[in-house]
C-alpha cells in the first residue's frame, strides 16, 4: 500500500488514535492541534502544583486503548497505567445516603438490598437483557460505519427487537422500580452528552460494558494517556504541531487537498482527518463554495448535548475521612424535572446535581504533599439557551462551593489553595464547539448511526471525522471505535 501524506486536524483522543494507527500503517501524519499542549478536550490543566484532567476522567473499555499501541506492536502498559476502581461510582440522594456499585453482582445486590430487596431480581434481569444490547451495538455495530441508508435498514429488526425506541431511563424502570435506583443505573447517558429520558436505550450497554470490563484509572491521570499516545506517535515517525490553528481545508472537486493554517501557509494531504466538531469543520473550515446547504442545514438543525460548568480545585486540607470515593454523583431533589430544565426548557435552574472527581485518592501525585485535588461538574444548558454566562457564572459557582462545603467538604472555602473555572464559553471560544456544546450531537436515536454526521464526508471521498460528532458518538470507546472506522475506511480506499 503506498504511503498517504495524511493531517489530521485536532488532538483529541478520536485524533491521537487515528494518528497512531495511520503511522502504523505506515502513513505520513501531520497532526495539527492549535493549542500548547496536546488533549483537546482532555487538556491537562497545570496550576500551583495541581494536576487537572480537563476532560473525561471514567476510563471504561480499557482494550480499546490496547488495541492502538498493539497496532504500532507496542503494549500499552509501557506507557500508561491502569488501575481498576471499586465502588466504580458512589452515587448520593438528595438526603447524603449513598449507593455504591462494581463489578461484583453479589456486592452489588447487598447494595440494592439495603434500598428496596425487590429490586435484586430485576437488576439481574437488567444485567442480562443489556447483554444482548452490547454484543449488538458495541461489539457489532461501535467500530462499523454507517455510510448508506442500507446500512441502517440492515439493522433495524435488531433495533426494534432491542427496544432502541425507548429512552435509556424508561428501559431501566421495566426492571427497578425504586426511584432512586432508577436514577442510579440510568444516568451513564450523561457521561456522553445525552438526557436518560430522550437518549435510545442503546445505550444501557454502558452498564454492561463496565461490568464486563470494570472502570479504571490511569495512573497520573487522563493526561497520562494523551502523554503516551503522544510518545508514540512521535516514535512512529509522525509530525506533531503544536500552537498551529487550522484556517481552512483545502479542497478540489470531491478531494480535499490539504489544510490551510492560520499564518497562510499551507500543509499538502492526500487525506484528511479531522477530530474538530462537525458542524465548526461544515460552518467554518470548509471552502464556503464547498459547503452545501444541505450539510449546513443539517448539522445546524441537529440537536446538541448540554453544556458542562466546571471547578477545579486543590485544598490544603485532605478529606479522605468524609465518605467520598474517587468518583461521586451527587443527585439534587429533581431528576427528570432538573433534566428538563438542562435540555428542553435550557434554564438555569436554582438546583444541580454534580459530579464530584477526587483523584488524589488513588493518584496523590496530583497534588502537593498533604493536599487533595478535586474538580466537581454540573451540566447545564448549551449556549442556544441564551444564558449570559459572563453573569452568571460567578453566583453560580459560589452557589456549588458553598453546597459541597455545606454537605461534603467542611470548611472547604477557608482551605482553597488553587482553582479554575470553566464555562460553557469555554467549549465554543477554546474547543471551537458548536453552541458549547460539550459532548456535540445528542445521542438521540434519530441522530444515531446513519442519521448521525458520518465518518467520511458525504462531498469528499478523502475528509474523514473522528471525534463525539460522528458514529458511534461521545465517550472514550466511542471516540476511539471513530478512529478504527476512519483508519479502516482509508485502508480500504487506497487499496481499491
Amino acid at each position: 500500500m503506498k504511503p498517504l501524506r495524511v493531517v489530521v486536524i485536532g488532538s483529541g483522543f478520536g485524533g491521537l488514535a487515528a494518528a497512531a494507527r495511520l503511522l502504523a500503517r505506515g502513513h505520513h501524519v501531520t497532526l495539527l492541534e492549535q493549542r500548547d499542549k496536546l488533549g483537546g478536550r482532555a487538556y491537562v490543566i497545570e496550576q500551583d502544583g495541581f494536576r487537572f484532567d480537563g476532560g473525561p476522567t471514567v476510563i471504561t473499555a480499557p482494550f480499546m486503548f490496547d488495541d492502538v499501541f498493539q497496532a504500532a506492536g507496542r503494549r500499552r502498559e509501557d506507557y500508561v497505567r491502569f488501575v481498576p476502581l471499586s465502588p466504580f461510582y458512589r452515587i448520593f440522594d438528595p438526603h447524603g445516603r449513598s449507593f455504591d456499585y462494581n463489578a461484583d453482582e453479589a456486592f452489588t445486590l447487598d447494595q440494592i438490598a439495603r434500598w428496596e430487596p425487590s429490586d435484586q431480581d430485576g437488576y439481574r434481569r437488567f444485567i442480562a437483557s443489556t447483554r444482548a444490547i452490547f454484543d449488538k451495538g458495541f461489539v457489532e455495530l461501535a467500530d462499523k460505519p454507517f455510510l448508506h441508508l442500507s446500512d441502517m435498514l440492515r439493522v433495524v429488526p435488531d433495533l426494534l427487537r432491542l427496544q432502541s425506541h425507548k429512552s435509556v431511563y424508561d428501559y431501566v424502570a421495566q426492571f427497578v422500580h425504586n426511584d432512586f435506583l432508577r436514577q442510579c443505573f440510568s444516568f451513564h447517558p450523561l457521561l456522553v452528552g445525552g438526557n436518560p429520558f430522550d437518549t435510545t436505550a442503546i445505550y444501557a450497554l454502558i452498564h454492561y460494558l463496565e461490568r464486563e470490563y470494570g472502570v479504571h484509572y490511569a495512573m497520573g491521570g487522563t493526561g497520562a494517556i494523551v502523554d503516551g499516545l503522544g510518545r508514540l506517535i512521535t516514535e512512529l515517525g509522525g509530525t506533531v504541531r503544536l500552537g498551529t490553528p487550522v484556517a481552512e481545508i483545502l479542497t478540489a472537486g470531491r478531494r480535499a487537498t490539504g489544510v490551510r493554517l492560520t499564518d497562510g501557509t499551507t500543509v499538502p494531504a492526500d487525506v484528511v482527518v479531522t477530530n474538530g466538531d462537525v458542524a465548526d469543520t461544515y460552518n467554518r473550515l470548509l471552502p464556503r463554495r464547498r459547503r452545501t446547504a444541505f450539510a449546513r442545514w443539517r448539522v445546524n438543525t441537529m440537536r446538541y448535548s448540554m453544556s458542562l460548568f466546571v471547578i477545579y480545585f486543590g485544598t490544603r486540607r485532605p478529606y479522605r475521612d468524609n465518605g467520598l470515593a474517587h468518583h461521586n454523583i451527587l443527585l439534587g431533589p429533581r431528576y427528570r424535572e432538573l433534566l428538563d430544565d438542562i435540555f428542553r426548557h435550557k434554564t438555569l435552574a436554582d438546583d444541580f446535581s454534580l459530579y464530584l472527581h477526587m483523584p488524589t485518592l488513588t493518584d496523590p501525585s496530583l497534588a502537593p504533599p498533604g493536599h487533595e485535588a478535586f474538580y466537581v461538574l454540573a451540566p447545564v444548558p448549551h449556549l442556544g439557551s441564551g444564558i449570559d454566562w459572563s453573569r452568571a457564572a460567578g453566583p453560580f459557582r459560589d452557589r456549588i462551593m458553598q453546597f459541597l462545603e455545606d454537605h461534603y467538604l467542611p470548611d472547604l472555602q477557608a482551605n482553597l489553595v488553587t482553582e479554575h473555572v470553566i464555562d460553557p464559553r469555554h467549549f465554543r471560544d477554546t474547543l471551537t464547539s458548536h453552541l458549547g456544546a460539550a459532548f456535540s450531537v445528542q445521542p438521540i436515536l434519530t441522530q444515531s448511526a446513519w442519521f448521525r454526521p458520518h465518518n467520511r464526508a458525504a462531498a469528499f471521498d478523502n475528509l474523514y471525522f473522528v471525534g463525539a460528532g460522528t458514529h458511534p458518538g461521545a465517550g472514550l470507546p466511542g471516540v476511539l471505535a471513530s478512529a478504527k472506522i476512519a483508519d479502516d475506511l482509508i485502508t480500504a480506499a487506497s487499496a481499491s
